[in-house]
């Protein structure tokens, strides 16, 4: 099976963005190779340019408050297991804690490395970290790999916070929705919201089918159209019946 994912609100379409760079940098970072370490910094940089945002860490400090004020309230349910409702509690505190005690913005100490800087500017050109433009980033190459790796490590610490926190928001986010099971019509299906809101539509269809959804959405309506790829990925609307699971995680 495979699982797609589309935000339906501006804030969860960039903390999908920043889970997916974090999960990348971590994947590179683990590498061997100095290859691996060069694309690992590349996505630290990108990383910087999403969380650069004034109001993303305010926005997130709030996210968690809002979920540690709602959990507080199933306090004395019957239905809830107070251990269960705890833990969730102790993570939220403690995400909210090692975030808001970061001064500044997110990563602001990279934004200080001239070195870090340096390759930064000279990432976005094709080519443009040969040996010839950075010698100094060439020498770091050939280093010990345990000595990048412990590098990598100590940059990408400076979000380790926001990276926590993302993660605990999202599966928050994730576990709050109902799975229903759908067959697309002609390879299409829409659904209106009648007014609810959501936050992630969650699609998940069996890969051996050979389709791509092509999802849209917004307060009214969602609507997913699932393409076909020829040989050389040229991509046809399906008019298949598709079975599909789709998750609204409100």
């Amino acid at each position: 099976m495979i699982l797609y994912e589309y935000p339906l609100h501006e804030r969860v379409r960039t903390l999908l963005r920043l889970e997916h760079l974090f999960r990348r940098a971590d994947v590179l970072q683990q590498s061997a190779l100095p290859e691996h370490h060069h694309f690992a910094l590349v996505t630290l940089f990108e990383i910087m340019d999403v969380a650069s945002r004034q109001d993303l860490k305010s926005e997130i400090l709030k996210e968690l408050e809002r979920h540690r004020q709602t959990f507080i309230g199933y306090r004395g349910n019957p239905a809830v297991a107070e251990s269960a409702l705890d833990a969730v509690l102790g993570e939220l505190d403690q995400a909210y804690q090692a975030l808001g005690q970061q001064h500044g913005r997110v990563g602001q100490s990279l934004q200080d490395n001239e070195w870090l800087m340096a390759i930064r500017s000279r990432a976005g050109i094709p080519g443009g970290t040969c040996e010839f433009d950075l010698p100094a980033y060439y020498a770091w190459q050939h280093l010990p790999q345990q000595q990048r790796q412990s590098n990598l490590a100590q940059w990408l610490q400076s979000f380790a916070p926001l990276a926590s926190s993302i993660e605990l928001l999202l599966r928050l986010l994730r576990d709050s929705g109902s799975t229903r099971k759908i067959q697309a019509v002609n390879g299409a299906y829409q659904q209106q919201l009648s007014g609810k809101t959501y936050q992630l539509l969650r699609l998940r269809i069996d890969g051996a089918l050979g389709l791509i959804p092509e999802i849209t959405g917004h307060r009214l309506m969602v609507s997913v159209r699932f393409m076909q790829p020829d040989a050389d990925w040229r991509i046809t609307p399906s008019t298949d019946e598709v079975p599909f699971d789709m998750t609204l995680c409100p």
